[in-house]
């Protein structure tokens, strides 16, 4: 019954406002069932009726459409960055209802987790809001199933129980994914539609890292490895690793790296990748810092694309989101199947709800089993 329901979800997502009759049509399911699935929907405030009417074709009353209820629920989002921790809220649509981020004031990952536990309730009560549950997203190697953050190379953080720590102090539901991971799922089911087929989604912040999805299906493969390509060798590169080897893809490329870059050019004073993308909206050497790790992701995503083969890489590159010559230079020599996020600045936030969406969008009736 589980998944009926969500492929009727799915189908209200995508098409709606949508009659239940299409529905029916869409997903090969009788027009019995559709109905059925839509009151359990209903009943949990996941779906609803909606003003608009539908003319039919034949005599008879005009269908009733129906639609994502974006009103009644909404997911938290946490996400874990290198220097900051995002908060956020999102509705069923995917849409960014609040948002804030906070520096950390300790990267121990008890102290990080002890912050977040605290600052999630006052978060929902300034925005008058309880969540259906909470999403949890960040680099490194995630193991979605027991919701632990294996490894964080970053942050030095090893089989930290995010989940469980989260779970117990907030009393709600929480899940834990990567943040590529997260946002391969995010434009599957608000974004790029040929993401539904096959996606790439390539991460460079101060955690480089990839998902794969194939047959609509995101991997996570053994040992939650899929997608892990921070040591992945680049050409003429010497940039040392903490691996103990050179031209690594993450120390390469990551924020910190060209932001220090910069600073020894004396084009920024302080390591701040924010810092340095402002300066280049004027200033060419900033520019030339963004192009230069260009050509380089572009060697990742150039591997991605002939190993994979999917129908689309999707990546969130500062340079490449804010800077048209940075995607430039990765499609000349990659091809035009590169773009960008969906998402923009919201990415962030997007990819912490969209790990809490992705459970609601899969197992609705389960899930919100206890809102009856």
């Amino acid at each position: 019954m589980s998944r009926t329901a969500s492929t009727v979800l799915r189908s209200v997502l995508d098409h709606g406002p949508v009659a239940r009759s299409t529905i029916a049509r869409l997903t090969g399911l009788s027009a019995a069932t559709v109905t059925k699935q839509y009151a359990e929907l209903a009943r949990r405030g996941l779906v609803r009726e909606v003003d608009t009417r539908i003319p039919r074709v034949t005599l008879g009353r005009p269908h009733v459409p129906v639609d994502i209820d974006v009103d009644r629920h909404v997911v938290c989002g946490v996400h874990i960055a290198y220097g900051h921790t995002t908060f956020a809220l999102m509705n069923l649509r995917g849409t960014v209802l609040a948002q804030e981020r906070e520096p950390h004031r300790t990267t121990a990952p008890e102290a990080v987790l002890t912050r977040i536990a605290d600052r999630v309730p006052a978060f929902l009560k300034e925005n008058d809001r309880t969540p259906v549950g909470i999403g949890l997203a960040t680099g490194g190697r995630i193991d979605p199933d027991s919701g632990t953050i294996v490894e964080h190379s970053q942050l030095g953080w090893r089989h930290v129980g995010a989940k469980r720590f989260l779970g117990e102090r907030l009393g709600l539901p929480v899940h834990v994914d990567s943040h590529s991971r997260a946002l391969a799922r995010a434009e599957q089911l608000f974004g790029d539609e040929r993401t539904r087929v096959s996606v790439v989604h390539l991460f460079v912040g101060n955690v480089v890292d990839a998902a794969i999805a194939t047959n609509g299906t995101v991997h996570s493969g053994p040992g939650a490895r899929a997608g892990e390509i921070a040591h992945l060798a680049l050409q003429d590169d010497n940039t040392p690793c903490p691996c103990g080897r050179t031209g690594c893809l993450q120390a390469a490329v990551a924020d910190r790296t060209i932001a220090e870059r910069a600073v020894a050019a004396g084009i920024i004073d302080v390591p701040d990748v924010r810092r340095l993308l402002d300066k280049a909206r004027h200033d060419p050497r900033a520019r030339a810092v963004f192009r230069q790790r260009a050509r380089k992701i572009s060697q990742a995503a150039k591997l991605l694309l002939d190993v994979i083969n999917p129908e689309v890489l999707v990546i969130v590159e500062a340079g490449a989101m804010h800077l048209p010559e940075c995607l430039d230079e990765i499609r000349a020599r990659t091809g035009d199947r590169i773009v960008t996020t969906s998402f923009g600045s919201d990415v962030l936030s997007v990819a912490a709800g969209s790990v809490m969406l992705n459970e609601v969008y899969g197992h609705p009736l389960y899930f919100l089993k206890s809102q009856n």
